[in-house]
Order: structure tokens, then C-alpha cells, then sequence
């Protein structure tokens, strides 16, 4: 069985090589990293804009929700019906009208068949 040997290329003209082929890669790389951020300069502003918009929202929804729970106990909303011309069921007056002859089922036809059930138990 023979062995095998790694063969390193040790010479200087090899390493200035792959030190230019590195330094190219981390150049690239710095550039497209510059890029990025020189491309989404204005994304930090506007979410911090945002943010404090929502915080206002939050906050204007909050007093609304109270303003609205205030205005809508039911002893606000009974002294704005009264002050609107609205009664109260209890007190108006109703409508009456015989309702007799509307009411009144008419008689089964001989012709109407007669269902039957049974019931068994066990």
C-alpha cells in the first residue's frame, strides 16, 4: 500500500495569490454590505416615525374608548332618548283592534287525512 502525500504549494508567488483572491472576496463583500445600508439609510427613520404614530393611535384610541363607555351608560342614553321625544314602552299608549275574527281556525276538511302514532315500549 503506498501512502499518500499532500503535496502543499508553499511557494511565495502561491500565497500572494490567494491573499489577492481574499482580499477581493472581503472587498466585494465590504462593498455589497455598503451597499445595503446606503439603500436602506431611510428605513430606520420611517419605522421610528411609525411607531411613534402608532403610539399616538393607541393613545387616541384609548380616550375614545372611555369617551365612548361615558357616553353610553344607560342613564345617559335614557335622558337622550326623553330629550329626543322617545318614551318608554311601559308609558305610551297602545294600539288595540279586535283581533277575534282573524284569529279564528277553520274547520278540518273530511278530506284531510288522519295521521296516527303508536308508541311501543319495551
Amino acid at each position: 500500500m503506498t501512502a499518500l502525500r499532500w503535496a502543499f504549494d508553499t511557494t511565495p508567488v502561491t500565497w500572494q495569490r490567494r491573499t489577492l483572491r481574499y482580499l477581493a472576496i472581503y472587498l466585494a463583500l465590504a462593498l455589497l454590505l455598503v451597499g445595503a445600508r446606503y439603500l436602506s439609510q431611510d428605513v430606520r427613520p420611517d419605522l421610528r416615525a411609525a411607531q411613534l404614530r402608532e403610539e399616538e393611535l393607541i393613545k387616541e384610541r384609548d380616550d375614545l374608548t372611555v369617551r365612548v363607555q361615558a357616553a353610553t351608560t344607560p342613564q345617559k342614553v335614557q335622558s337622550w332618548a326623553l330629550d329626543n321625544g322617545m318614551q318608554r314602552f311601559a308609558e305610551s299608549r297602545k294600539a288595540v283592534r279586535d283581533l277575534g275574527a282573524a284569529a279564528a281556525v277553520p274547520p278540518l276538511a273530511d278530506s284531510t287525512p288522519v295521521l296516527e302514532v303508536k308508541t311501543q315500549w319495551k
